[in-house]
Order: C-alpha cells, then structure tokens, then sequence
C-alpha cells in the first residue's frame, strides 16, 4: 500500500488591527476545522457566549482567554514592528 506525504499547512501569516480582523479570522479557522461553536466552547472550557463574541469581534474580552482559545486551535501571537516604520505610525 503506498504512502502520500500530506503537505503541511501553509504558514498562516495575517495582520490583526482590530478586534473584529480576529473574530473573523477564528471564525474562518473554526469553520475550516469542523467545528460549531459550541465544540470549539467544550474544548475550550469557556462558554459559547465567549465564542460568540470572540467572533463578533467584541473588545473586551479576556485576552488570556482569547490566547488560550488561540493556542488550542493551532495558533499562536506574534509581535513585530510593521515594514520599516519602526514608530507605529
């Protein structure tokens, strides 16, 4: 029986600026991966109001939360300066 290698995943590299760009993005993820709401909350350990509003992008969320939520669907934060511009403008 022969073997296929399967490809891993393109690296996921996308700019996050507003809280709604992430809701989006674990949305998408979310989807991608087969999971309803509810799974992603029972895996989570939070409740789906947490995932709901994650997704709506709502602002003041836990961030330790939302890392963690991050983190157990397979991705993680990363902080760098943007381009050349090294003064956030």
């Amino acid at each position: 029986m022969p073997t296929h290698d399967v490809p891993a995943p393109a690296p996921l590299a996308v700019p996050i600026r507003h809280s709604e760009d992430l809701g989006k993005l674990v949305r998408q993820l979310r989807a991608e991966q087969g999971l309803l709401q509810t799974d992603l909350a029972g895996l989570a350990g939070t409740g789906n109001r947490f995932i709901v509003d994650l997704e709506r992008g709502k602002p003041t969320l836990q961030l330790q939360k939302v890392l963690d939520v991050l983190d157990l669907m397979g991705l993680e934060v990363i902080v760098r300066r943007k381009g050349g511009n090294h003064h956030g403008e």
